[in-house]
């Protein structure tokens, strides 16, 4: 007895491998080694102290093994995720043991339901749940119904899942939570709150932090502001607020909703921060357009001492690639070499993104080529990298690449490829790009017929666009503003208009920025001034939306091209914020339209303080005196644009013969049929001449 009471005391004591090690021993030469008790808890504190494989070798050279003893190795194995061999141990348990007392009780059945789980077996889950149906005891335990509802919820049957659930007379929070977490999981967040709110306010029970943790990420899948901090209202109320998780699920809300203040303000009075804490407000910044303030806040956790991980390193990534800060995203990109997780894919998609957007296209080009592994998302940020830096064509070469590869497009890629095909304005790449849309099973995506509307109307094509849109069951706001503004890049003003007003009275969709942008440049291109006043009043007014600089900028040139310039001047001077750039160069180049020599001076001394170093506007106002014969002041131009070292991005025109793309170029000479080109043109002008054509050279460009 005297030896049972001391092994009893040297359990508790044991704190390392080697104490284990000892007990066993211990244990061996007192000849307790057939007590079930002993050989139980020894085996967990191997698991505990040393290793697994000691624990299971314990397991295998012991004959009689009681259902403790299974539960013990089944519950090592399964926190270890290793969930094929905790499915055949189980298998194993049912086969051997022969006795009631033996067979698997209400604490086996949760373990190995949950390694059907860690697998998505469902079937072998249903078998298991058929067993169960079987034994009453185990039928109504709520934690074998906690892990069947998350079984059938990981392999998104929510219907079996709400069937287990209804069985309970009385669920518990445990029960709730698993239903919550379940609807939040498969992306019926208003489930999920309904859920919630049945369970506090129906039932009276208390959510615990794992509850509110599922509701606050379903109030950030709505990005339900409102609901979320009705939630955090709550939580503080509960006394929750100091949980780390919890306080971290709110972080990732207000950043989702765009929410800066309430996030920073949430930042600030952490009591504790760990690297989620920083890694979501830095996310949060740099996904709300304030890439400065995420690279600042980077800065102080390295600083701090805090290690960031990779979903630290994407964050800034982003951040840098927004902020078009290339050598930040260097040593953001040495960093994560020094951490070996340069070629994770969610870390080297995020530096090829960031090169691209900062034009470094070798250095892109040369890390998606070593990256072992390559995904959709990758594919993409290569496809929109190649497009956002003008090249377009080449663009639709590396997604001719990725199905070579066997990597099959999603919806957002053929978002990607049919903006790049629009820049090239290619009709034939655009109907061949719809066939593989329809055959693929993508053309029912809004957000892809948004995009194909806009690619048909790029390419000249506005009868397609029409059929598109009319065909389409649902449309959403961007649908909408993308058919308004392919009437308007066609010059069917009074049609964009009539669009604009069919969907505000016969859909519930309500316009947005976007949609006004889309209206205003319509009316500018076909010069309806008061029609474009009236839109740009009610955008005010009627929808609270604030004009941006490109609102304004498309009134002026609504102005502009009509003639009116001082009303022009006059409605830039009422704006309450200074004007950017954009601005005032489209009232430089209305001032060009109608030769306002003294309106334009005045207009690019403004924009050279602006924007000084961009070459447009220089080249604008050179014309503008050179057409008015002022040679001096176009001299003076020159040598000002030599001195600041500006250069014009040479414009190119594409023109598509034969399913062939040919590209040229001012002063180009490198096509292979240039001398055959050259002469055609001699002939076309000499026969246009000859027909009384007289060329206007008024709004010819000069070469600063």
């Amino acid at each position: 007895m005297k030896s049972k009471e001391l092994i009893t005391h040297l359990f508790e004591a044991c704190k390392d491998g080697r104490s284990v090690s000892q007990l066993h021993s211990q244990i061996l030469k007192n000849g307790l080694i057939s007590n079930s008790l002993f050989v139980t808890k020894l085996n967990s504190i191997y698991t505990k102290y040393s290793s697994l494989e000691l624990a299971r070798k314990l397991f295998d050279e012991t004959p009689d093994r009681t259902v403790y003893l299974w539960n013990s190795i089944l519950r090592s194995h399964c926190r270890e995720k290793q969930w094929e061999v905790t499915l055949h141990l189980f298998n194993n348990m049912l086969s051997t043991t022969s006795t009631m007392s033996d067979k698997p009780d209400n604490f086996t059945v949760p373990i190995a339901i949950k390694a059907c789980a860690g697998l998505l077996a469902l079937r072998t889950g249903k078998t298991i749940h058929g067993l169960v149906k079987k034994n009453d005891k185990i039928n109504s335990d709520m934690f074998v119904g906690s892990a069947l509802v998350e079984l059938y919820a990981k392999c998104g049957e929510m219907g079996d899942a709400l069937g287990v659930f209804e069985e309970f007379p009385e669920p518990d929070v445990v029960l709730w939570t698993s239903m919550i977490t379940g609807y939040q999981q498969n992306g019926n967040a208003e489930k999920a709150l309904s859920f919630f709110s049945r369970m506090v306010m129906d039932e009276g029970l208390t959510p615990d932090r794992v509850t509110l943790v599922s509701v606050v990420s379903s109030c950030a899948q709505l990005m339900n502001l409102g609901a979320g901090k009705c939630v955090h209202g709550f939580t503080i109320k509960m006394g929750f607020d100091t949980d780390l998780s919890l306080v971290n699920s709110f972080l990732n809300l207000y950043a989702k909703t765009g929410s800066i203040r309430n996030a920073r303000n949430l930042f600030e009075k952490m009591y504790e921060k760990d690297v989620i804490s920083w890694s979501s407000m830095i996310s949060c910044y740099a996904q709300n357009q304030k890439p400065d303030e995420a690279l600042s806040l980077f800065n102080q956790m390295v600083e701090k001492r805090y290690d960031p991980n990779s979903v630290t390193l994407v964050s800034v990534l982003q951040a840098c690639a927004a902020a078009g800060n290339v050598d930040e995203g260097r040593r953001i990109h040495e960093l994560a070499k020094r951490k070996g997780c340069e070629l994770d894919v969610s870390v080297s998609t995020a530096l090829v993104d960031m090169y691209m957007k900062c034009s470094c296209i070798e250095k892109a080009v040369d890390l998606f080529k070593r990256m072992p592994q390559k995904d959709v998302v990758c594919w993409g940020a290569f496809i929109s990298g190649y497009a956002q830096n003008g090249l377009a064509n080449e663009s639709l070469g590396i997604f001719r690449s990725m199905l070579s590869d066997g990597t099959r497009p999603d919806a957002v890629i053929m978002v990607k490829v049919l903006k790049a095909c629009a820049e090239l304005g290619i009709l034939h790449q655009a109907l061949c790009l719809h066939c593989y849309l329809v055959s693929s099973g993508f053309d029912d995506k809004v957000f892809v017929g948004a995009a194909l509307i806009d690619l048909y109307s790029k390419c000249g094509n506005l009868e397609n666009s029409i059929r598109v849109f009319e065909g389409m069951n649902q449309r959403d706001v961007v649908v909408w503003s993308s058919m308004i503004a392919g009437y308007g890049i066609h010059g069917f003003g009074s049609e964009a208009i009539r669009t604009f007003n069919r969907m505000i009275e016969s859909s519930r969709v309500i316009p947005n920025d976007i949609t006004f942008l889309s209206i205003l440049s319509a009316c500018s291109h076909t010069g309806l001034v008061e029609e474009g006043f009236k839109i740009f009043d009610e955008m005010v007014h009627k929808y609270q939306i604030e004009p941006t600089s490109e609102h304004y900028s498309v009134m002026v040139d609504l102005l502009g091209r009509t003639g009116k310039l001082d009303k022009a001047m006059e409605f830039i001077s009422q704006k309450q914020v200074p004007s950017g750039a954009h601005v005032w160069g489209a009232l430089l180049g209305a001032c060009r339209i109608h030769q306002n020599v003294e309106m334009a001076e005045a207009v690019a001394k403004k924009l050279f303080r602006l924007d000084p170093d961009h070459a447009g506007y220089y080249v604008l106002l050179s014309n503008i005196y050179a057409v008015d014969g002022k040679w001096d002041s176009v001299a003076k131009i020159r040598n000002l644009v030599k001195e600041k070292g500006l250069k014009r991005t040479p414009g190119q025109s594409l023109i598509e013969v034969k399913s062939r793309l040919h590209t040229f170029s001012a002063a180009d000479s490198s096509h292979p049929e240039f001398e055959c080109i050259s002469w055609l043109l001699r002939e076309l002008e000499v026969k246009m001449r000859e027909e009384g054509y007289v060329p206007d050279v008024d709004f010819m460009l000069h070469d600063v």
